[in-house]
């Protein structure tokens, strides 16, 4: 079997705080920073980092990358779902304006898209395409900053939980989780969860 390690590691606090936020381009508090700093200081033997383009991801993939002299590239497949009309507004805000599809959406994220925002298919396939491609690499230590959609779309199609069921898995700021990659001889490949949500 040959393997493939991937890490995963969701961006930290916002400036702005908790709200809708998909394609807003955000910087990362002090706090973010930090966040995300301890998560890595353990240094693990990285031999590539892809970033999402938002600022909230890629500044900091680019300065660790710089730190630990490894390549660093952007991949447009793992910015954050597009939430439309919701961009930048909280729950709260839209249970005052928009209950009716806010709650739509919290039941059903799959059928029950954000105003003007991205269906969930579209978004699904965007992620697991760029996923796809990127488990059929021969990098061996890989690290993806990411976002929380992004995460739980590639932890259930690792372990086989249907879309319905994304919002069960919960994705702090700054945690980091491990997959591993296998291909045995015949050319098949198996997804495996290594750790889940290490949080510093």
């Amino acid at each position: 079997m040959v393997d493939l390690i991937i890490d995963l590691l969701r961006h930290g606090e916002v400036e702005g705080g908790h709200c809708f936020r998909g394609r807003t381009d955000d910087l990362l508090t002090d706090l973010g920073w930090s966040q995300m700093s301890h998560a890595v200081e353990m240094k693990p033997t990285w031999r590539e980092i892809i970033s999402s383009p938002a600022k909230r991801c890629t500044r900091f993939a680019k300065q660790l990358a710089e730190n630990q002299q490894i390549p660093c590239r952007q991949a447009e497949w793992l910015w954050e779902m597009d939430f439309g009309d919701w961009e930048g507004a909280t729950a709260a805000q839209l249970a005052a304006t928009d209950a009716d599809r806010l709650n739509a959406f919290w039941q059903d994220p799959v059928h029950q898209a954000p105003p003007n925002g991205e269906p969930f298919q579209p978004f699904q396939q965007r992620v697991l395409g760029g996923w796809s491609a990127l488990i059929q690499q021969s990098t061996k230590h890989i690290l993806l900053v990411t976002h929380g959609g992004p995460i739980r779309i590639i932890l259930a199609e690792v372990l086989g939980m249907p879309p319905q069921n994304l919002m069960r898995l919960e994705v702090p700021h700054a945690s980091l989780s491990r997959v591993r990659i296998s291909t045995d001889p015949a050319g098949k490949i198996y997804g495996s969860l290594v750790g889940l949500n290490r949080v510093s």
